[in-house]
């Protein structure tokens, strides 16, 4: 095991490193990286309460600061998700508003810094209303939402997947439903990873939010159907390739964790934290799990973190600048929320 840098959450090999604290402290809130900034929308500031914020935080990773946008119009909202459209737009996508779960679109123009709510076009076939669901860009045009619908007492055996299909300069909508179903999840994660082989496509995969350990294909795009991009984070990548030369892969992964986070590094979903489903007590978790596609079949590698501080569950991880941000989130308690931002390091 790596010695504890003072300062630091350590675990084997990695640590988590404390690089700001400021007006961050929530979870169940939503943070996406838009032109070099992260975008806080909505939340819960306590465990209990079931009002979420309407706050819009903006934090600026080069300066360690973070600014309450003063623009009118931002939702309250929480469990609901968020994703950039057009490097201009911030798409925030269904979630709770304290008294109902909706699937509307909202928009916070980033020139402007106004907020705008999208119309539905006709034809739209929108979910009965999502909450701890995910929405997963495929492009500026197209997003892919995944989990139950409506409330706990209305719940099918199964769960849907529905194309979100956004015009930016209309301001509007429109929801399709695809034809398969997945497993009912709620507060799972979803990522968008690369199939291997000399011609790879795309997997839309789904991992926790139901007693499952296995993650799910959800859906499945052929080769050049989806627009390649380059590496956001090669640096990164490099070190989660070290680190996990040292651990002992598996097939097997975490079971029934829900309320986690997730981020997609080039072959690689990291995920931390959450609550597991498999305990009546000591639920919320500070593990480090990395999914690594590189192989066939793709093996799990977990890293275990000694420090109870760091556990958090409605936490976001977000990429920038070749380093992975951990942002807000519940503690050990389940009530109280972190105010700190941190850094992903590695000790080997």
């Amino acid at each position: 095991m790596a010695v504890a840098v003072p300062g630091r959450a350590a675990g084997s090999g990695w640590a988590w490193r404390p690089v700001a604290r400021d007006a961050l402290a929530r979870a169940f809130h939503s943070c996406t990286e838009l032109r070099g900034r992260f975008y806080l929308v909505g939340g819960l500031l306590a465990g209990g309460t079931r009002e979420p914020s309407s706050d819009t935080v903006v934090f600026d990773p080069a300066r360690g600061q973070a600014v309450r946008l003063g623009s009118r119009g931002s939702p309250p909202r929480s469990h609901h998700d968020a994703a950039p459209v057009g490097g201009r737009w911030l798409c925030v996508v269904g979630g709770w508003d304290g008294s109902r779960r909706l699937a509307t679109v909202t928009a916070l123009d980033t020139e402007r810094d106004v907020w705008e709510a999208w119309t539905a076009t006709p034809g739209d076939c929108p979910p009965t209303g999502l909450s701890s669901h995910t929405c997963t860009r495929i492009s500026d045009r197209e997003l892919q939402v995944a989990g139950r619908e409506g409330g706990i007492h209305t719940q099918r055996r199964y769960g849907s997947i529905y194309t979100l299909r956004l015009d930016p300069s209309a301001r509007t909508y429109c929801y399709k439903q695809e034809g398969c179903h997945i497993a009912s999840r709620s507060g799972h994660c979803a990522a968008l990873l690369q199939t291997p082989g000399p011609h790879p496509g795309h997997q839309l995969l789904l991992f926790g939010g139901c007693n499952l350990a296995e993650p799910e294909v959800a859906r499945h795009w052929s080769h050049g159907k989806i627009k390649e991009e380059p590496p956001v984070a090669p640096h990164l990548m490099e070190k989660l390739a070290r680190l996990v030369s040292s651990g002992q892969g598996s097939q097997k992964g975490p079971h029934g964790l829900r309320h986690h986070s997730c981020s997609v590094v080039g072959p690689f979903a990291v995920l931390f934290g959450g609550e597991t489903l498999t305990r009546a007590r000591d639920t919320i978790c500070n593990d480090l799990y990395i999914y690594d596609t590189r192989t066939s079949p793709p093996l799990w590698f977990h890293f275990p973190c000694a420090d109870r501080g760091m556990k958090r569950v409605g936490h976001r991880t977000c990429l920038w600048n070749d380093q992975l941000y951990l942002v807000g989130g519940f503690g050990e308690d389940g009530r109280t929320a972190s105010p700190q931002v941190c850094i992903l390091d590695f000790l080997i």
